[in-house]
């Protein structure tokens, strides 16, 4: 395997002052003992989320907190991160909610594909294994999810289990062929990246993660989600993707 692959995990972080400190305790240590490097993108949070952030910094190495004086949106707050990620020379970039819905245990398990150049893309799905109803996701968002996928699936000509995930994780080369600050500002950026990899023929991989309904606030609208990703799908059809 050689060196290790030097790491770099972005937290878009909005109003997730309660969360945040869990999120980074519940990272594992040999994520931090292969020296990790940990950007926050405090995006406009008007709560204590700076406070926090600046905290976690001071008591932990290469901690680094960006912020976005005014709100600009989870996919800006991805952008950025990424963009700082492939200045400092990531050779992986993962992307780690804020609000801890996404297990952070699991990262070693969905590294290990990037760690030995078996992928480009990881995608955590909720899909795969039924996860998702077993960690409580409501059935409309279940059925939404899988019926958006399948449309996806036909139009772009893929066979993944969503494109719905928050969970995913991408190789430099990965980063550096798909021009991922020309998509959208929308929610279903994650989703767009999903399919520009498919249109760059990189190899994708998908692993089971469990999903954990809780308490988490999400800042997602549903409908408007829908109606995002029928407007990206429709986009791509009008060859508004060819970059």
């Amino acid at each position: 395997m050689g060196s290790m692959k030097k790491l770099f995990v972005v937290i878009p972080a909005y109003q997730a002052s309660l969360t945040l400190e869990s999120v980074f305790n519940r990272i594992p240590s040999e994520i931090y003992d292969r020296g990790a490097r940990i950007i926050v993108v405090n995006d406009g949070s008007t709560d204590e989320t700076a406070a926090v952030a600046a905290r976690i910094a001071l008591s932990r190495p290469n901690v680094e907190v960006i912020e976005h004086p005014k709100n600009k949106g989870y996919a800006q707050a991805q952008k950025t991160g990424f963009s700082h990620a492939l200045q400092q020379q990531a050779d992986i970039v993962a992307l780690l909610h804020a609000d801890g819905q996404y297990a952070p245990e699991l990262l070693p398990q969905l590294l290990a594909p990037l760690d030995n150049d078996e992928a480009d893309l990881v995608v955590g799905s909720r899909m795969l294994e039924r996860g998702a109803l077993k960690g409580g996701m409501p059935l409309y968002k279940y059925i939404a999810n899988k019926s958006l996928t399948a449309i996806e699936n036909f139009a772009y000509g893929l066979r993944v289990s969503e494109y719905h995930s928050g969970y995913m994780l991408y190789s430099r080369r990965c980063l550096m062929t798909i021009p991922f600050t020309k998509l959208s500002d929308t929610f279903h950026f994650d989703g767009e990246m999903i399919m520009m990899a498919g249109k760059k023929r990189l190899r994708i991989t998908e692993i089971a993660i469990p999903t954990r309904y809780a308490d988490e606030k999400s800042h997602l609208k549903p409908v408007q989600y829908g109606f995002d990703v029928l407007k990206i799908i429709w986009h791509n059809y009008r060859g508004r993707y060819e970059f």
